[in-house]
């Protein structure tokens, strides 16, 4: 199994499940704490929970956001600066991590290297708007990078 495969799911084992993150008070991105797929691609329909978890396009956390980087093996690394409820969304205020850890970079090699202009293609770089579709599909409203809707990969 590939090093991002195996960081993915452990990342989403740490990640409260959807249905709990709904209902964690005081976190107006509680609701999309977890593995999503799709975005860069339609969402496959087909995917089961192990294999929609193996390979998610975007994991959600409280301070982080991963995103697939199709030009590197490893996950593309934001943290949320604020978070503020937008009405039908929420709008991430984001500071973009450049480079892993000394420690991190010496496991990984040039794996580790981070592509330069990480983002989501909506523009600015440090701010991402998240619209919410339904209870299980997301959107980011003119990003280019991202033309299709986000699918929350489901429990295990």
């Amino acid at each position: 199994m590939r090093r991002p495969a195996l960081f993915a799911v452990a990342l989403s084992l740490l990640c409260a499940s959807g249905a709990t993150a709904q209902n964690q008070p005081g976190y107006p991105h509680g609701f999309l704490f977890g593995a999503w797929v799709g975005g860069m691609l339609p969402a496959p329909t087909t995917l089961n929970a192990l294999e929609c978890q193996a390979s998610p396009t975007v994991l959600f956390t409280r301070d982080v956001i991963f995103r697939a980087n199709p030009f590197n093996a490893t996950y593309a690394q934001s943290l949320v600066e604020t978070v503020r409820d937008v009405g039908g969304g929420v709008e991430f205020r984001l500071v973009p991590i450049d480079a892993p850890s000394a420690a991190l970079q010496g496991l990984l090699g040039a794996a580790g290297s981070v592509a330069e202009g990480v983002g989501f293609g909506c523009g600015d770089r440090a701010v991402l708007r998240v619209q919410r579709r339904g209870a299980n599909e997301i959107s980011f409203p003119n990003c280019k990078e991202f033309p299709y809707p986000l699918v929350r990969c489901p429990g295990p």
